[in-house]
């Protein structure tokens, strides 16, 4: 299937989707704004320069990018400093590393959002037998408090649970991730901090922000989170860095990362950026927009499934906190041809099927389409999901409205193709 072959009945649903989402693209035009004000603000009160655009090797001592980078991510998301490494091979890997920041041999990691995402779950160690080097393997405990009923947190389960005495650390998925529940607000964040903190003053409280970064018009370390971590391939990456991932957050913690990533005693003090700086600081400059633009893209197809009847949150209106729409198809060949449709309207590998696969971290076959410019490109559009009861397909960003409209269109033209 083919651009040119969207149906006409197809162009006329995305009109009339259009005009249902006028309000809410004013919104997020108006956030993108104030939160490029934002990184505009970082970018010059750090003083970035042509200078750091060059790249190091080797070791990668004195890398004024690297640096001044850091600089710059720990004032756009309010933290005492920042992280920002290509190193860092997914945002997995950079929660990992976050993760063993808060906790030592013998404490409790706690997880007040119910079972975190897939691929985390390998690194804490769940499961019948933890996996080498797992915070379970390193004797690193984990307890887990379910999301309230209405998909918000449950504030009196949480108090109890964080009040247990070898409860060091509190982990918030932020993002719904393979999950049928809400992303939390920057503001139900902050109550769950404010909750920790009244029984349990030292508890480190990390938030795993992927998906989450510039939807809103503050991050969860304003709100009292001590940590958060994310993949610069996601939103603050801006379609154009490469790889990587970042922490931040108070100094203290964001080091001891640092010495995760790499080794005791060098931490973030080594780690060659091998020329990718400018991408990295361009990326950032983009993400505010790039994120609206996904995060329209999400909008219009919340519109468009509500003309098919198929159930898709958030709705139109709804608040969002990350850039996710998550959409029940009810059946294995229609979340087939929604994937289809969305391979079909990408700029790379259009011509590709996607079609089941057992990926590492997951316990069932998992679809994926995604004709992104870099592998795995969560920012960029992007539908995937496990496939199993009730066939849920998760459509995440669009690095332009317009390219997110066509690929939205082209699946729900492939979806009437198979009725």
């Amino acid at each position: 299937m083919k651009i040119s072959e969207i149906k006409p009945q197809v162009y006329e649903m995305a009109e009339r989707a259009e005009e249902r989402c006028r309000e809410a693209f004013a919104r997020i035009d108006c956030r993108a704004q104030i939160n490029t004000g934002k990184v505009m603000r970082a970018f010059q009160d750090n003083r970035v320069s042509d200078s750091c655009f060059a790249g190091t090797t080797g070791y990668g001592y004195d890398d004024l990018g690297r640096e001044t980078l850091d600089r710059v991510y720990a004032q756009v998301f309010g933290a005492e400093a920042a992280l920002v490494r290509l190193s860092f091979v997914n945002g997995t890997h950079a929660l990992t590393a976050a993760l063993f920041a808060l906790a030592a041999p013998g404490e409790t990691v706690l997880s007040v959002t119910g079972l975190p995402y897939d691929t985390l779950r390998s690194a804490i160690g769940l499961g019948e037998e933890p996996a080498f080097g797992s915070l379970k393997f390193y004797g690193i405990d984990y307890a887990q408090v379910d999301l309230g009923p209405d998909g918000g947190p449950d504030l009196p389960a949480i108090r109890a649970a964080a009040a247990r005495e070898k409860v060091a650390a509190v982990l918030i998925q932020r993002s719904r991730g393979y999950g049928d529940r809400k992303a939390l607000t920057v503001e139900e964040i902050g109550e769950i901090c404010r909750a920790v903190k009244s029984v349990n003053p030292k508890a480190r409280i990390m938030v795993d922000n992927c998906y989450g970064e510039f939807t809103g018009l503050t991050e969860p370390l304003e709100a009292g989170a001590d940590l958060m971590a994310g993949s610069l391939i996601k939103n603050p990456g801006g379609g154009l860095a490469p790889t990587g991932g970042y922490v931040a957050g108070k100094k203290e913690l964001v080091e001891r990362a640092a010495m995760r990533l790499t080794t005791p005693g060098i931490g973030g003090e080594c780690g060659a950026s091998l020329g990718q700086n400018r991408l990295l600081f361009q990326g950032l400059f983009m993400a505010p927009h790039v994120t609206a633009q996904a995060l329209k893209t999400a909008v219009f197809c919340a519109a468009m499934m509500d003309q098919l009847g198929i159930e898709s949150s958030p709705g139109i209106d709804e608040e969002r906190s990350d850039i996710i729409q998550m959409v029940k198809l009810r059946s294995p060949e229609r979340m087939k041809r929604f994937c289809a449709g969305i391979q079909a309207g990408a700029p790379v590998d259009a011509y590709v099927t996607p079609e089941p696969w057992q990926m590492p971290g997951y316990d069932c076959p998992v679809i994926m389409a995604a004709g992104s410019f870099i592998q795995g490109s969560s920012i960029e559009l992007s539908a995937d999901g496990p496939m199993r009861p009730p066939y849920t397909v998760y459509l995440q960003g669009g690095l332009t409205y317009e390219s997110g409209r066509l690929g939205v269109m082209m699946a729900v033209s492939a979806m009437l193709d198979g009725e």
